[in-house]
């Protein structure tokens, strides 16, 4: 996995966007849904490509991961994310998913 490092956030998703992870994803306990294209992925439909971490500097609530994603069909995009928060949020399948590229 090619991960290259952005110093924020906003900077991240610009660069994400322009090498074309153009949609956005949202976490559901069983998928990734894409609400603008009317799909949702299961774990085995989308491969994670890069991960960006960052922390607060002042609230560890602050903590953050980006997640550029690509599906089987192509589609590429962007899922944001809390550090932690799908732990408890998802089925076990996600969870292995999105741990995996830890």
């Amino acid at each position: 996995m090619k991960t290259q490092r952005y110093s924020t956030m906003v900077e991240t998703l610009n660069k994400l966007r322009e090498r074309g992870y153009t949609v956005d994803f949202n976490l559901k306990s069983t998928c990734l849904e894409c609400p603008q294209l009317h799909m949702e992925l299961k774990p085995e439909e989308f491969e994670i490509d890069e991960v960006h971490r960052f922390e607060g500097a002042s609230n560890p609530d602050d903590n953050s991961v980006v997640y550029a994603v690509t599906s089987d069909k192509g589609v590429k995009g962007v899922l944001v994310d809390a550090y932690g928060v799908y732990a408890e949020a998802v089925t076990p399948d996600m969870a292995l998913k999105l741990r995996r590229v830890h």
